[in-house]
């Protein structure tokens, strides 16, 4: 005797396994886009590490072709910015694309501004945020370098900021990274 096969049996997917791997779908594809900004971020924000630590090396090559000597990037005893933003990469722009503004500075005339970038007499930029502790920065792009500066110190965010250093050759590179931290590394220093 011959069975006969069941008419009535489809082969093929339930609305519900096509539901179910959808919503998974969905959920997989949320997690990456949720993740990407911040992942970018720390992308350009490790790439400006990389640059401020070119401009330490930069200045350290500076001092080495100046008898040590600092002062004289300082203009008539003002923050001094540096014509030259090529101090810090090859195209002197931040990962944004916008131009580094390096400004030279003393550790006095630094800590006369409150201890913190002097930023208000510094950079008139458009593209200013306002950080945290209240200090305004163009993220990414506003660079100091201090001399007579360590790395030493800590703002009341818990970052590390500049701190007087009696050392010749002493000075320090603070400067913004995106996310409302900073970044100093001193002459003596691998970063922070």
């Amino acid at each position: 005797m011959v069975k006969k096969s069941n008419i009535n049996s489809k082969k093929g997917f339930t609305i519900i396994e096509v539901v179910l791997v959808l919503a998974i779908a969905g959920l997989i594809f949320l997690m990456v886009f949720i993740a990407l900004p911040a992942l970018q971020r720390s992308q350009r924000n490790t790439q400006r590490r990389d640059d401020y630590s070119m401009l330490v090396t930069a200045v350290n090559s500076y001092m080495a072709s100046n008898n040590g000597k600092l002062g004289n990037l300082i203009k008539s005893n003002q923050p001094t910015r540096l014509k030259n933003s090529r101090w810090v990469n090859s195209t002197g722009e931040d990962p944004n694309g916008n131009p580094y503004e390096v400004t030279a500075t003393t550790f006095q005339l630094w800590d006369s501004a409150g201890s913190k970038a002097p930023s208000d007499s510094i950079a008139e930029d458009s593209s200013n945020s306002t950080r945290s502790d209240g200090t305004t920065s163009s993220t990414g792009s506003q660079v100091f370098v201090v001399i007579k500066a360590n790395c030493s110190g800590v703002d009341a965010n818990g970052d590390p900021q500049p701190a007087s250093d009696t050392a010749a050759r002493a000075f320090a590179v603070y400067g913004y990274l995106e996310g409302g931290s900073v970044f100093c590394q001193d002459s003596g220093s691998n970063g922070s």
